[in-house]
């Protein structure tokens, strides 16, 4: 993608007086030599496969390690019985978050975004917004444009890799795109849609990449829950009017240093945090044989 700051991307949408999710459209059209029908046709296609993601849980089933599967099934039980206490909407997003990462454990087909180890944020807030509040496929794809939109600029400014900044730049970068694209859906200007995302980044500054056994399953599924529960949130806050004092490229810029103080123990080699503790150990020895 061309742009380098959402700042760029918003003062580009007052000069051409176009959609957010045009922009980015006209972008992706420009990078990559393609037609509008074209990028259009890919982007409903990963959408596509988010839905058949969502469809296709299984909810008894258990991956290889035994770690991760079937929690998804008991969110969907709790739902149904009314023991959510957040409400449901949100009982719905936290359903679909565990179901997706679940799903990527188990090794079925899932759309990373940005991230496998991140599948579960953004289709979870928006497959769930999509049902629960009536909207048309048509905004849906537009709204992917906008996480887009912001995705790209997170990557070229600072990183989406676990491995390179920490777990705050998969589940946080998903986090800020969803947000993002939420505000989007709810009539949000660039400047909230920025702010929303500003906001839920800022919220997961920090967050490590600790995988028990160095598996994509624990605690990787359930942050896939904080981190679409954080986007919401997020969204509700910028909508309501609260700012982030901190603007969005300059909570990039800082997710961008964090990740390089981060020490190498916390980015994706499974040597500290809860991969480190006695019962991440037991774990990783029983799974490696030992």
């Amino acid at each position: 993608m061309g742009y380098i700051s959402l700042t760029e991307i918003e003062k580009d949408i007052r000069i051409k007086k176009c959609e957010y999710w045009e922009i980015i459209l006209q972008d992706d059209m420009k990078e990559r030599m393609v037609s509008a029908e074209n990028s259009l046709k890919e982007m409903q296609g990963m959408y596509q496969a988010m839905k058949q993601a969502d469809k296709s849980y299984e909810g008894r089933r258990k991956s290889s390690s035994g770690l991760a599967g079937t929690d998804g099934l008991k969110i969907e039980k709790a739902n149904k019985t009314g023991k959510i206490i957040s409400g449901e909407f949100m009982g719905h997003v936290m359903e679909r978050a565990v179901k997706m990462g679940e799903s990527n454990a188990c090794m079925k087909r899932i759309v990373a975004a940005p991230t496998a180890g991140s599948c579960g944020v953004i289709p979870a807030v928006l497959l769930s917004y999509e049902k629960d509040f009536k909207m048309s496929e048509t905004r849906m794809i537009e709204s992917l444009y906008v996480a887009a939109g912001i995705g790209c600029v997170i990557a070229k400014r600072a990183s989406i890799s676990g491995a390179e900044g920490g777990c705050q730049a998969e589940i946080g970068s998903a986090s800020a795109m969803a947000a993002g694209a939420l505000c989007y859906l709810r009539g949000g200007t660039p400047a909230q849609i920025h702010n929303a995302s500003a906001i839920a980044l800022k919220n997961l500054l920090g967050l490590v990449c600790d995988p028990v056994a160095g598996l994509v399953e624990v605690p990787c599924v359930k942050r896939n829950v904080i981190g679409a529960v954080n986007a919401v949130t997020a969204s509700d806050l910028s909508m309501a009017g609260v700012k982030s004092v901190i603007p969005a490229d300059e909570v990039i810029d800082a997710m961008k240093n964090i990740g390089r103080m981060l020490p190498c123990a916390l980015k994706e080699t499974a040597e500290g945090g809860l991969a480190s503790t006695p019962t991440g150990q037991k774990i990783a020895k029983r799974l490696s044989g030992k």
